[in-house]
C-alpha cells in the first residue's frame, strides 16, 4: 500500500482478510457494527432492520457484474439521492472508480474458491486532504429480503452497497447521509475541487450570452473529467413533489453528457444545419423523466438523423436517462454543483495548474495577537485575528482557483453539532516585500471575495494582476472553531506559505546588526506631468523606492508621463533618522535616466492621507525641482505590529 493512503481507525485490510481466512470466519467490523448505532445518530429513529450477507439475499453474488454503469443503482429508503448521483457520476470515468475500489478484481466473489472469500471490502475516500481507505464488513441492513438503502438494479450486484456502507462507516451513520451535497461526494471520491453556482441569481436563464459562457464552461468541465449535477431549490414546495414537466424538487440529478446537436444535413459544401445545445441527465430513482422537448419519445426527435440519435445513444426507455436543450435546463432547474478535476500533470495536452495546498484553524484566543477566529470582513476590528496566506502572482496577469474547504462536520451529528458552518475568504494586494502579518487595512487592495455559504467548501476563479496578495480564510462570525484546507492553483508557482509572526524576530544578530524600531509603509499611487523622453512625446517610467539599505522597485508604465503605479511597500527600519527616498525613472534600452525624487522622513507624527509632491533634483529636501508630480501615501509606527 503506498504511504500516501491513510488507514481510517488503523484497520489494515490484508491483515484483517488473513486472519479471517485463516480461523475459517466472515469478517465482523467492531468498528462498525451491524446494529442500531452504525444506522442512527438519532436514538428516536429505529426501525425492523435484519442485517444480511449478500450470500443470504442472492445466489452468486458479485462486486461488479458486466463492469459499472451510471445506470447501476437506485436510491433506496435513505433521502441520500445526492450520494446516488455522485455515484453516477463517478461510473462514468473508470480510472476514477477504480481508485475508490482499489483493486476490484482481487476483491470480488470467487465462485470456484468460496474459501478465498472472508466477507471483507476496503473503498478509498479523499479526506480532508489525505486518501483514506475504510474497511467494512458485508453485513447489509434489509427489510423483509430487501436492501433498504442504495441498491443495484443487477439483483446479485453489490458495489453500491458496500460503498455506500463505507462512506456511512466514514460519516458516524446511514443516518448521517440523509440530506447532503453530490459535490461533496464526488470531492470525496475524487479529490475534485467544488463550485456551486446559483442559476437564478447569476439569470442564467434570461441572458443568452451568460448561458453560452456557461455552456462552453460545463462542456469542457465534462471533456476533462469533471463532474456536474443539479438539483430545484423547493421553498414554497414539498421536496420530491413533482412538477409540471416531470421534474422532482429537491432531488440531486447527475450530468451523464453535454453536447451541441447539429440538426437536418450537413452537405458537402454547405453548413445550413442547426446546432443545438443539449444536456442530459440522470435522475437517482432510475424513472420520473422530463416531460418537455427533446423528451424520450418527444416530437423533436424526428428531425435528427438514425446515426446522431445512435451517436447521441438515445433510448427510448423509462430509465430516468433523458436529454433537453441547455436553455430549458437554465430555466427549470436552480442550483448546479461543479466538480473540477484540476489538472497538474507536467504530462498533459491540456492546460497543467500548479497546485498548493495548506492545513489551517480558525482558533479562539483572548490575546488579540494569538486569535485566529475573528469572522468575515464585516467584522472591522477583528477581520484580521484570522489565518493569513501570502502568495505571490508572478505573472502580468494569472488566472487564480481557490478552493477552501472546512472539515467534514457529519461525524458530529451524535452530538448534535453536525451542520456546516458558513465560511469563506477575502483576497488582498498588499505590499511587494510584506514578510510578516497583516495588523492594519491602510493601503492593501481588497481585490476579492468568495460566496460565503454554509457548503463544506467555496470555491472562487479570478483573474489576479502581477504583486503580493493575502488570503484570509474566516467563519462568516467571529469565535467560531474549525479546521480547514486551502486549495491555490496557479500558472507558475505562487509560493503560498502561511504569516505566522507579527514582527521582525528578535535575535542574537539583532544585538550585533541593530533591530527595527519603526515601521513604515508606502504606497505610490500616480505621477503626473512627467518629462517627455521620446519624440512621440511619451516616457516608460517606474518607481525606485529606497530605505536604508533596502530598495524596491516597480512595474514598468509604458508610453506615459502620467503613469499609475498602485506600488505598496514596507520597511522595518533600523535607523529612524534615515529618511526614505521614492525616485522616478524613465527605463531604457541602454541606460535608464533619473526623472526626480521626493525625499521623506516619514516619522508617526507625518500626515496619513494621500499628499501630492513636486519631483526634485538629487540632493537634499532643498534640490532644485522638476517638471512632474508624485502621489503618495506614507504611514510609520513605532509598534512593530501596528500595521
Amino acid at each position: 500500500m503506498s504511504s500516501s493512503v491513510q488507514l481510517f481507525r488503523d484497520q489494515k485490510y490484508h491483515e484483517l482478510k488473513g486472519q479471517c481466512l485463516q480461523q475459517g470466519r466472515l469478517f465482523e467490523d467492531p468498528e462498525f457494527p451491524a446494529s442500531d448505532e452504525s444506522l442512527y445518530y438519532d436514538s428516536a429513529a429505529k426501525g425492523k432492520v435484519e442485517w444480511k450477507r449478500p450470500k443470504d439475499l442472492c445466489e452468486e453474488p458479485h462486486l461488479l457484474v458486466d463492469g459499472m454503469s451510471s445506470h447501476d443503482f437506485h436510491q433506496g429508503k435513505l433521502g441520500n439521492c445526492w450520494f446516488v448521483a455522485a455515484c453516477s457520476c463517478l461510473a462514468l470515468r473508470k480510472s476514477l472508480w477504480q481508485q475508490v475500489i482499489p483493486d476490484y478484481n482481487e476483491q470480488e466473489w470467487d465462485p470456484k474458491n468460496p474459501r478465498k472469500y472472508s466477507g471483507i471490502f476496503r473503498f478509498r475516500f479523499w479526506c480532508f486532504g489525505e486518501w483514506t481507505e475504510v474497511v467494512v464488513d458485508d453485513l447489509l441492513p434489509t427489510e423483509n429480503g430487501e436492501l433498504i438503502y442504495c441498491r443495484s438494479n443487477v439483483r446479485n450486484e453489490f458495489w453500491s452497497a458496500l460503498l455506500e456502507k463505507a462512506y456511512a462507516k466514514l460519516a458516524g451513520s446511514y443516518q448521517a447521509l440523509d440530506g447532503g451535497c453530490a459535490a461533496e461526494a464526488l470531492v470525496d471520491f475524487t479529490g475534485a475541487v467544488a463550485e456551486s453556482i446559483n442559476l437564478a441569481e447569476g439569470k442564467y436563464g434570461e441572458v443568452i450570452s451568460e448561458q453560452m459562457k456557461l455552456f462552453e464552461d460545463l462542456m469542457k468541465v465534462h471533456k476533462r473529467g469533471g463532474f456536474i449535477s443539479c438539483s430545484i431549490s423547493s421553498p414554497g414546495r414539498p421536496s420530491e413533489a413533482e412538477t409540471e414537466m416531470g421534474l422532482i424538487v429537491g432531488h440531486a440529478y447527475s450530468v451523464t453528457a453535454i453536447r451541441k446537436l447539429r440538426l437536418g444535413e450537413r452537405l458537402v459544401f454547405s453548413f445550413k444545419a442547426e446546432k443545438l445545445f443539449m444536456i442530459r441527465l440522470r435522475n437517482p430513482w432510475g424513472k420520473k423523466e422530463w416531460h418537455g422537448a427533446w423528451s424520450d419519445s418527444s416530437e423533436e426527435w424526428k428531425k435528427v438523423s438514425d446515426s446522431e440519435r445512435k451517436n447521441l445513444g438515445l433510448t427510448i426507455e423509462n430509465d430516468g436517462e433523458f436529454w433537453m436543450t441547455f436553455e430549458d435546463w437554465c430555466k427549470n432547474f436552480t442550483d448546479v454543483d461543479i466538480c473540477r478535476t484540476v489538472n497538474t500533470s507536467y504530462f498533459s495536452l491540456h492546460k497543467t495548474w500548479e497546485k498548493e495546498m495548506m492545513y489551517g484553524a480558525w482558533a479562539k484566543h483572548p490575546e488579540p495577537l494569538l486569535n485566529r477566529s475573528g469572522g468575515c470582513f464585516d467584522n472591522r476590528e477583528t477581520f484580521l485575528q484570522n489565518p493569513q496566506y501570502l502568495f505571490d502572482v508572478k505573472k502580468a496577469k494569472d488566472k487564480v482557483l481557490v478552493s477552501l474547504q472546512q472539515e467534514d462536520r457529519r461525524k458530529y451529528k451524535k452530538e448534535g453539532k453536525g451542520d456546516n458552518i458558513t465560511i469563506g475568504f477575502e483576497i488582498l494586494k498588499v505590499e511587494d516585500n510584506r514578510r510578516y502579518r497583516l495588523h492594519k487595512l491602510t493601503v492593501q487592495e481588497r481585490v476579492a471575495t468568495s460566496p460565503y455559504s454554509n457548503t463544506r467548501s467555496v470555491f472562487l476563479r479570478r483573474t489576479l494582476q502581477q504583486g503580493r496578495y493575502i488570503l484570509i480564510p474566516t467563519t462568516y462570525i467571529p469565535g467560531v472553531p474549525t479546521k480547514f484546507i486551502l486549495r491555490l492553483y496557479t500558472d507558475v508557482p505562487s509560493k503560498l506559505r502561511e504569516l505566522k509572526a507579527d514582527k521582525p524576530k528578535m535575535t542574537c544578530w539583532s544585538l550585533l546588526c541593530g533591530y527595527p524600531h519603526r515601521v513604515t509603509q508606502i504606497k505610490v499611487h500616480s505621477a503626473e506631468g512627467l518629462q517627455k523622453q521620446d519624440r512621440s512625446g511619451g516616457a516608460d517610467p517606474y518607481v525606485l523606492i529606497k530605505c536604508e539599505n533596502q530598495s524596491r522597485r516597480s512595474l514598468v508604465q509604458h508610453d506615459t508621463t502620467s503613469p499609475i503605479f498602485n506600488t505598496q511597500v514596507i520597511f522595518y527600519r533600523k535607523d529612524i533618522d534615515s529618511p526614505v527616498t521614492i525616485q522616478v525613472w524613465n527605463s531604457n534600452l541602454l541606460s535608464d535616466r533619473f526623472l526626480g525624487q521626493a525625499v521623506l522622513a516619514a516619522s508617526p507624527g507625518a500626515p496619513r492621507e494621500q499628499q501630492r509632491l513636486r519631483l526634485r533634483g538629487r540632493g537634499g529636501g532643498e534640490a532644485a525641482e522638476v517638471p512632474g508630480h508624485i502621489s503618495i501615501t506614507v504611514l510609520s509606527s513605532d509598534d512593530l505590529a501596528e500595521l
